[in-house]
């Protein structure tokens, strides 16, 4: 597997992500500080999406995978998982370019996502809009719109 996707730690905290029983609510993948053309787990959370962004480095592309809960209606909550794809307002062009093909691998191992955000601002990762976007995605709304 390329970019050093294969990292245990990038499949382990996949998984914590993904766990009920983890409290882990993130996971922050950024180029590698001992090969820059790999990735590695740069970090993991457990906030909310303000708490990821507030990780973003505007110079880079990063890779996060986010766990977001939220309410149906007075007696449902949902969990739903987020690929956002993160190219910093001031990431060199050469490094943007190869984004297209790296993101294709990043899809095949943080696969279980509902939608993808793509940001290169911090309020793109709007906890709201991001809900918004998951309702959408989500098919019947048995609240009329309303939560």
């Amino acid at each position: 597997m390329p970019f050093g996707l294969e990292d245990p730690a990038i499949a382990e905290a996949y998984a914590a992500v993904r766990s009920d029983k983890e409290p882990t609510s993130w996971l922050l993948l950024s180029s590698s500080p001992a090969s820059p053309k790999n990735l590695a787990l740069a970090k993991t959370g457990e906030g909310a999406l303000s708490e990821l962004a507030a990780e973003l480095d505007p110079a880079q592309v990063q890779y996060a995978y986010a766990r977001i809960e939220y309410r149906l209606d007075e007696e449902s909550t949902r969990t739903k998982f987020v690929l956002i794809i993160w190219i910093g307002k001031r990431t060199p062009v050469m490094r943007k370019a190869r984004v297209s093909i790296e993101s294709g691998e990043v899809k095949k191992v943080l696969s279980h996502h509902s939608i993808q955000v793509d940001a290169d601002e911090p309020g793109d990762l709007d906890e709201a809009e991001v809900v918004r976007r998951l309702k959408k995605a989500g098919g019947a709304d048995y609240n009329g719109g309303r939560g």
